[in-house]
């Protein structure tokens, strides 16, 4: 294969674009946290992008995509980048320079540890939050990045289909974060949102960056990643309606937080299929997206899990749910390499779930054992005080009026998507 300019250059965008969803993640879940947390949230997707590049650059893209090692990890060949070079790899059949191609992928692993993030949010010592992230990355990420992706893994030579992730980073990320909730236990003084304008610039960032993180999947500048932006947008502004009318229809009132969750679920919806659906497929991946990570979200009501930041209730349950109506909906007219069937939808199904069952199984061993090492969990005194004091030596905010909420924010038992009235008053910082 010879190098093509057009498909280069829209690699190069859709890499830029790809970057930019972690700090538009840092936004969105930064918002949603108690102000003496904010820093410390955004650390957790900072420090993401830092950690991710060199754990992907010395070790991950070979474990990855190296040469297969029976269809389940990748062998040693491409690590510290060795041979990743300037021109394609003949075994991908793409048209851009290897090393975008390894550049391009590095830009999903950093963004999917940083998920897991919403899940243990105000809470997490941050030296084993660094630990966690680089051994869960190389256990849980490059593997089933591996089965999916690489053209001898062994789901993809099964024929599962996931067009830019919906499996290989929201599932794996997103039932990773379920059994982090749960280990970690909650939190002592769970609070409102305290920024949601900073919430809602997160999502615009995040629908503006997934255009390269789906449309970029397509490694052409083709027809491919123009169905693939399309379905994207479509999904993402169907969910958001979805979301929105469902929560007037359970609550009386559309809220500008539940807008901001739809459109990420349908964004997540969308992910496993936005190259292998119609538009109109997309609308309905986006719409069963809003609705069903609504109901996602409320289950941690039920259950009693502090799941801080919603990410299993929309990256597990909107990875779960696209992967799934991918075996449904894909349509050959639109892509030949899958048509919608009972036996695509099985294939599907088994994709997931032995995504979810290893994610779940690597996740709580790793945990398990840090948790014996390093410990999890700051102590009551340091969240009570705030993580970014005590953690960092810093504050986000240096205002007058705009240090640490009010006592009725100290005290209430509401969660990442609560809406109750936050209101500041003066204080001390």
């Amino acid at each position: 294969m010879e190098i093509n300019q057009a498909d280069t250059g829209w690699l190069l965008v859709s890499c830029a674009l790809v970057l930019l969803m972690t700090p538009g993640l840092a936004l969105f879940y930064g918002g949603m946290v108690n102000s003496k947390n904010v820093l410390s949230t955004f650390m957790h997707s900072f420090m993401a992008m830092g950690i991710m590049t060199v754990q992907w650059v010395v070790i991950g893209y070979t474990l990855a995509f190296g040469s297969s090692q029976g269809g389940f990890i990748g062998g040693f060949d491409f690590a510290l980048f060795d041979g990743v070079g300037l021109t394609p790899r003949s075994d991908l059949g793409n048209t851009i320079p290897h090393i975008l191609f390894a550049g391009f992928q590095m830009m999903f692993a950093i963004i999917t540890p940083a998920l897991i993030s919403g899940a243990f949010a105000e809470r997490i010592k941050f030296s084993t939050y660094v630990v966690f992230t680089l051994l869960w990355a190389t256990l849980v990420y490059d593997p089933v990045c591996h089965w999916v992706w690489h053209p001898e893994g062994w789901l993809f030579k099964r024929g599962a289909l996931d067009f830019a992730g919906g499996t290989v980073v929201h599932m794996t990320a997103g039932f990773s974060a379920l059994i982090f909730a749960i280990v970690i236990g909650k939190r002592k003084r769970p609070s409102p949102p305290h920024n949601l304008t900073m919430t809602l610039l997160g999502a615009g960032l995040l629908w503006f960056g997934w255009f390269g993180f789906n449309a970029g999947s397509a490694l052409s500048s083709g027809g491919l990643a123009a169905l693939a932006l399309i379905n994207t947008h479509i999904a993402a502004a169907v969910g958001a309606v979805a979301w929105a009318l469902v929560e007037y229809l359970k609550q009386g009132k559309a809220t500008a937080l539940g807008v901001a969750s739809g459109l990420v679920a349908g964004l997540v919806g969308i992910t496993p299929a936005a190259g292998f659906v119609s538009p109109t497929s997309a609308a309905l991946i986006g719409g069963a997206a809003g609705v069903v990570c609504f109901g996602g979200v409320m289950l941690k009501s039920k259950f009693g899990y502090d799941d801080a930041l919603d990410a299993f209730g929309v990256h597990g349950v909107g990875g779960l749910l696209g992967a799934l109506l991918t075996g449904l909906l894909a349509s050959k007219v639109w892509n030949p390499a899958g048509d919608g069937s009972l036996e695509l939808f099985t294939e599907q199904a088994i994709g997931v779930g032995v995504t979810a069952v290893y994610s779940v199984a690597v996740t709580f061993i790793l945990l398990k054992v840090l948790d014996a090492t390093m410990g999890l969990r700051v102590d009551e005194e340091t969240e009570r005080e705030g993580l970014d004091v005590v953690l960092h030596g810093e504050q986000g905010y240096l205002l007058a009026n705009a240090g640490t909420l009010s006592a009725n924010e100290e005290g209430a038992h509401g969660h990442g998507h609560s809406h109750a009235a936050v209101v500041a008053v003066p204080s001390k910082v």
